[in-house]
């Protein structure tokens, strides 16, 4: 009896030593990949700056906007390349198979992405610091919105990865035609102020919009939204693209073993 409590009281600790030890693993392996780093930084560089330049605006408008999209596409992008790659591998299956519960896996995997997507966030910042002579309204709020942004975008990323394939490519391909719609409507390049009431309909189903609208807030003091508004909106996407992602992985591990039982029953002939 007491050692069964004493197993319910670690279990949690367990739990979120094998989402580090994933995290760790894939930090290490894949995530400055190529891949990774031209979706994370020099894509939505160009495609910020071919917008950005030209226009007056301050930095407390252009910085924010240019690090919620390094995170939002860097954060996504990592899940999204490495467990593909994990697939073709065949390190993936091991996980799974590994007295590991999938949550845990899961929340690894979008650990690294929040972690990754931190780095790529702190870039921007130190050179709207550094070079605009940018000031900090709130740091707190800044560090917040980091971390709960890189994390929103990390699992949407993971959701995606759910795609029963071994090529990141078709799952990058897949995730574009969802991240480009959304940035384009999440208030960065066009201000919410100024996009209608249809426009901010559409504003309001993007993650992207309520990050930049927090950094906005936590850099220059200033947001369309209510701050505790931004907070929930990207709780919410979280806590729903991470529950999708669960379902979907789950749903896809049961097909691939159902495949696996037939591919055997056939090779296995006619008894």
């Amino acid at each position: 009896m007491e050692s069964a409590s004493s197993n319910a009281r670690t279990r949690p600790l367990r739990n979120v030593t094998a989402a580090w030890a994933v995290a760790r693993k894939d930090m290490r392996i894949y995530y400055l990949r190529p891949g990774n780093l031209m979706f994370g930084i020099l894509f939505p560089v160009f495609l910020f700056f071919s917008f950005a330049v030209g226009r007056d605006l301050p930095a407390e408008i252009l910085i924010p906007g240019l690090t919620a999209m390094a995170m939002f596409f860097g954060s996504s992008s990592t899940g999204a390349m490495a467990i593909p790659t994990e697939r073709r591998t065949k390190t993936y299956e091991r996980l799974l198979v590994a007295p590991i519960p999938p949550i845990s896996i899961l929340l690894g995997e979008t650990l690294g992405g929040l972690i990754f997507g931190a780095v790529f966030a702190a870039v921007p910042i130190a050179l709207g610091i550094a070079w605009f002579g940018m000031s900090i309204a709130n740091s707190l709020a800044l560090v917040s919105a980091i971390a709960l942004s890189s994390f929103a975008f990390s699992a949407l990323g993971i959701m995606f990865a759910a795609l029963p394939t071994e090529n990141p490519g078709d799952v990058m391909m897949l995730l574009n035609f969802v991240r480009l719609p959304l940035l384009f409507v999440s208030g960065i390049f066009i201000a919410l102020a100024d996009v209608g009431d249809i426009g901010l309909a559409l504003a309001a189903i993007s993650p992207l919009t309520y990050s930049n609208d927090l950094l906005r807030w936590a850099v220059g003091g200033t947001s369309y939204f209510d701050p505790a508004i931004d907070v929930l909106g990207i709780v919410l996407f979280s806590v729903i693209f991470l529950a999708l992602a669960l379902w979907l992985h789950e749903k896809a591990r049961k097909s691939d073993k159902m495949a696996g039982r037939r591919k055997r029953a056939k090779e296995a002939g006619p008894i």
